[in-house]
């Protein structure tokens, strides 16, 4: 398996720049290891595996650097917490995938390693943050993929690539040794609405990284995941989120959102299209993005940071806008982010009712498909084109933020393509630590969609 994988790095990743780094002499002299095991019936459970571990983690034998120049030479001495743990699992770690500037766009590019290209359209991005993990799971170079999410970075790289993704409920996968920050802000507790997960190209191979990585910093038994609160898709009760006025998405998403419900409701689901939780959109999506601005805006330099800040007295009380946001999270004071939280909670509880009543939503996992490599250096001059609209690029943190905000459990999961020929997923967010109901649905999907 580490020989197929190898060659297939070889042949394909120059092309399309998914991994930034290998080792090819440490893979082989692993999977010799495991074959050992295997032979004497000592396989641990994920024996001989080949897998990518993205850029943003630390991992031993490689270069930690997210992209960022600062960080070339930066060799860990310690595996991050769930790197360690898919090593002791028994996967062999080929190496490392590209990642843009601290896992903090939603294209893969970076001044150390370049641009990472799409696997089916070398014009196109896979997505970011975990772009090179997409590009290396879609192309067949590894079997599985470690990867985070903030804003939508493994779920939106898993709707471009025809893959399965998982954002994982907050605080069930520890993202200590993660970047975002940068290594000398690191702090005990997990980033605010920051994820470490599995992606995939069956569902199933979810719950199989999912059951490792699983489990606070320090813990040192496997966590015991919730059980899906149902077995099959009859009677499942599905929430229809495809539309909104607040968060526009392009027909070609919304279709296969609406396609994905269809498939379940012939094998037994009940569709409700107008169930919708006890909150504005406006409300979740303005506590995520402080949120996201906050935990960006801590790695940032200080006079960076203070540039951005002091642009927030130009906008009005109530402005939503990105720019606006931004200079708003950078700068937090305790005070603030003590009110963000328990905004935060009031929304977890219209969460909790909403689920008492509905087992998942189906919603977009971002407003566009694929799109075309745009670097240009000012984020808020990029845009998104959505029903020939233009649209903010950064509003690819509009619908990741129902559950980024919140810290709900969200899956990706292929549902087919789109009038360009390139991927379209949904986004199937699942009750607070019922992961793998999320799992469970994004397999039923991928079964009614085969």
């Amino acid at each position: 398996m580490v020989d197929l994988a190898l060659a297939r790095i070889a042949d394909l990743n120059p092309k399309l720049n998914a991994f930034c780094a290998v080792d090819e002499e440490a893979a082989r002299a692993a999977a010799v290891r495991a074959d050992e095991r295997l032979a004497k019936g000592e396989a641990r459970p994920l024996e001989g595996l080949p897998i990518g571990i993205k850029d943003a983690f630390d991992t031993v034998g490689f270069t930690a650097s997210a992209g960022a120049p600062a960080f070339k030479d930066r060799r860990p001495e310690t595996d991050a917490p769930t790197v360690a743990r898919l090593r002791k699992a028994g996967a062999i770690i080929l190496g490392k995938t590209n990642t843009p500037v601290l896992a903090s766009d939603f294209q893969t590019f970076n001044p150390l390693y370049g641009a990472t290209n799409h696997p089916m359209n070398p014009d196109f991005s896979p997505g970011g943050s975990s772009g090179g993990s997409a590009a290396a799971l879609a192309s067949g170079m590894s079997a599985l993929e470690l990867a985070s999410d903030l804003g939508g970075s493994i779920r939106w790289p898993a709707h471009c690539c025809g893959l399965y993704g998982l954002k994982t409920s907050w605080g069930l996968a520890t993202t200590y040794g993660t970047m975002p920050p940068p290594p000398n802000k690191r702090t005990e507790r997990d980033v605010d609405c920051m994820v470490a997960g599995p992606m995939a190209r069956a569902a199933g191979d979810l719950k199989l990284m999912l059951e490792i990585i699983a489990g606070a910093r320090h813990a040192e038994r496997p966590v015991r995941l919730q059980p899906a609160r149902f077995t099959n898709a009859k009677g499942l009760r599905v929430a229809l989120w495809a539309t909104d006025p607040f968060a526009p998405a392009d027909k070609s998403v919304r279709d296969k959102v609406e396609e994905a419900a269809r498939r379940l409701e012939t094998m037994g689901a009940i569709i409700d299209d107008r169930a919708r939780p006890g909150f504005a959109f406006s409300e979740v999506f303005e506590v995520f993005a402080l949120y996201n601005h906050a935990a960006i805006g801590w790695g940032l330099p200080g006079p960076v940071r203070d540039k951005i800040a002091a642009t927030a007295p130009r906008y009005k009380r109530g402005d939503l806008s990105h720019q606006a946001l931004q200079a708003r999270g950078v700068r937090i004071t305790p005070g603030q982010y003590r009110e963000l939280e328990m905004r935060r909670r009031k929304l977890q509880a219209h969460w909790a009712r909403f689920f008492e009543r509905y087992d998942v939503v189906l919603c977009p996992p971002a407003p566009v498909g694929p799109i075309r490599h745009d670097h240009a250096p000012d984020i808020h001059k990029r845009k998104l084109i959505v029903d020939c609209a233009e649209r903010p690029y950064l509003d690819f943190l509009v619908w990741s933020s129902l559950a980024s905000g919140p810290g709900l459990p969200a899956a990706a999961a292929p549902v087919g393509l789109g009038p360009d020929g390139l991927p379209r997923g949904v986004q199937i967010i699942a009750p607070m630590g019922e992961d793998l109901a999320a799992i469970t649905v994004a397999a039923m999907i991928g079964e009614a969609c085969a």
